[in-house]
């Protein structure tokens, strides 16, 4: 088990700082820094990072940090996403977090996830007990497919979305539901809960998905992640329960033979 207890505690305390802060700002005027036909950057990303740093590196200031908004790496290293699900928030959807996870030499070691609108502070040591709000929790139980109810991304923007539509269609007909909620992060922690069974996505950054797979590992479930080629913080991650066929279930029929 992990004996990061003191790093933990200092990434609850500043994932809850920045969390304030976006609650405070949630109803006002957004600064956009960065606005495209899929995204945005908000000016509050810069200054939740900033401030997440900071907090990190009054108790810490040898370790580095990695996040969503630039930093170096390290053998000691926090990974930050000061705002997980930032369209959300800019457009006034209350479905989004702050994520802190600390990587040592090479290997996570602990995750924090806040979510500040909803009050869900999701926390766990490498090897240890994920916990919702100091509360245990696990995976669900399901190992039906037709009783699932997965996160399926398909995004339009890049390389991958012709294959992520298709991958989402074929997916929806055999689940009970799909749900795509807008932040990895908080998903990834919805599987950790029981809430969501599965979560694909075949473009996700590394600082998306690292705190949440600490604390799904840490529920019992399971993360996959095959990074690109040519960017090691970037892939296609695959999370579950453990317990649905997930590989056969994403395999596509083979065409009929003529």
């Amino acid at each position: 088990m992990s004996t990061f207890v003191n790093q933990l505690k200092c990434a609850q305390r500043a994932a809850q700082l920045a969390g304030e802060l976006l609650r405070s700002r949630f109803s006002g005027d957004k600064i956009v820094d960065e606005l495209s036909a899929h995204d945005v950057k908000l000016r509050l990303d810069k200054e939740c990072q900033q401030l997440i740093a900071d907090e990190l590196r009054s108790d810490f200031p040898d370790y580095a940090v990695l996040g969503e908004e630039g930093g170096n790496g390290g053998d000691y290293e926090w990974i930050v996403d000061p705002l997980d699900g930032t369209v959300n928030y800019y457009y006034g959807l209350p479905l989004f977090c702050v994520s802190i996870a600390l990587r040592v030499h090479g290997e996570l070691q602990l995750g924090c996830v806040y979510a500040p609108m909803t009050g869900e502070l999701f926390t766990a040591h490498r090897g240890g007990t994920a916990q919702l709000n100091g509360q245990p929790i696990h995976v669900s139980q399901r190992t039906l497919m037709q009783q699932a109810v997965v996160f399926v991304g398909h995004g339009a923007h890049d390389e991958s979305g012709e294959a992520g539509i298709r991958r989402f269609a074929h997916i929806s007909s055999q689940v009970c539901k799909v749900r795509i909620l807008g932040s990895a992060a908080l998903s990834l922690c919805y599987v950790a809960a029981g809430k969501l069974d599965a979560y694909i996505e075949q473009s996700i950054h590394l600082w998306d998905f690292a705190a949440a797979q600490v604390i799904l590992e840490a529920a019992g479930g399971i993360l996959e992640f095959n990074p690109r080629t040519n960017d090691p913080l970037t892939g296609a991650v695959m999370a579950w329960n453990g317990k649905l066929p997930l590989h056969s279930a994403l395999e596509f029929p083979s065409p009929l033979q003529s």
